[in-house]
């Protein structure tokens, strides 16, 4: 796929194809985001719907956001820097993790802190942010739309996203946020649903390219890139 026009690219940490986990949470989400198949979701309330956003964007943690490519920028060029990156990065252990409430969101998130995520995501925040398009007023204005701290304020303005470097917290995201009765539901129901899968041992191996074929269009896996160093 070469991303064109309104299409976008991001770098994100993705289970893998054969890790339990990436089956299991593409059911939850209803749509698999390596196939952009779409599942049979559980039976619980409106799930469809708490679900949609999350569902768009497929199962992962961010580590590089949604980019549009600067003006020349190739995806082959894209994809070699990508390369280039990962071939520095050693694979590493994933903390165990767990369903939690992240201020309103259900989310999968590290039980304990983990120096090597944090390395990961300044990384691939800096190594690749050269070949970015700026973001356009639109785009401002969304990420703004709930005001901004002036640090994140400052981030946004020089890497295109507010979560970077000091404000950066790994998450998969699960659902939209949930009003309290909804959590009363969801929150037991993820635990359970994930239960044992969170906690076999799990390493990241390699960057998931992430692309967007148009405005609104789903993300899909485009390419994994293993981690080399």
């Amino acid at each position: 796929m070469t991303p064109s026009g309104p299409s976008r690219v991001a770098l994100y940490y993705a289970p893998a194809i054969d890790d339990p986990l990436h089956d299991a949470a593409s059911t939850w989400l209803g749509r698999d985001a390596e196939t952009n198949a779409t599942r049979r979701q559980p039976e619980l309330p409106d799930i469809a719907a708490i679900t949609r956003d999350p569902a768009g964007y497929g199962f992962h943690a961010t580590l590089k956001a949604p980019m549009r490519l600067a003006d020349g920028v190739t995806w082959g060029a894209f994809v070699a820097a990508v390369e280039s990156l990962a071939a520095g990065i050693r694979p590493f252990d994933l903390p165990r993790l767990s369903v939690q409430d992240l201020h309103g969101f259900l989310a999968l998130r590290e039980t304990a802190p983990s120096h090597a995520l944090q390395a990961l995501a300044d990384l691939c925040v800096a190594g690749i942010d050269h070949l970015r398009a700026p973001l356009t007023e639109a785009e401002l204005a969304r990420r703004r739309k709930s005001g901004l701290p002036p640090a994140q304020e400052a981030l946004l303005k020089r890497w295109g996203y507010t979560y970077v470097f000091g404000e950066f917290f790994f998450h998969m995201t699960l659902t939209r946020r949930l009003t309290p009765a909804e959590k009363a539901i969801y929150l037991p129901a993820a635990t359970e649903y994930f239960g044992a899968l969170l906690e076999a041992p799990r390493r990241v191996t390699d960057l998931a390219i992430f692309t967007q074929a148009a405005a609104g269009a789903p993300f899909t896996i485009a390419r994994r890139i293993a981690l080399r160093g």
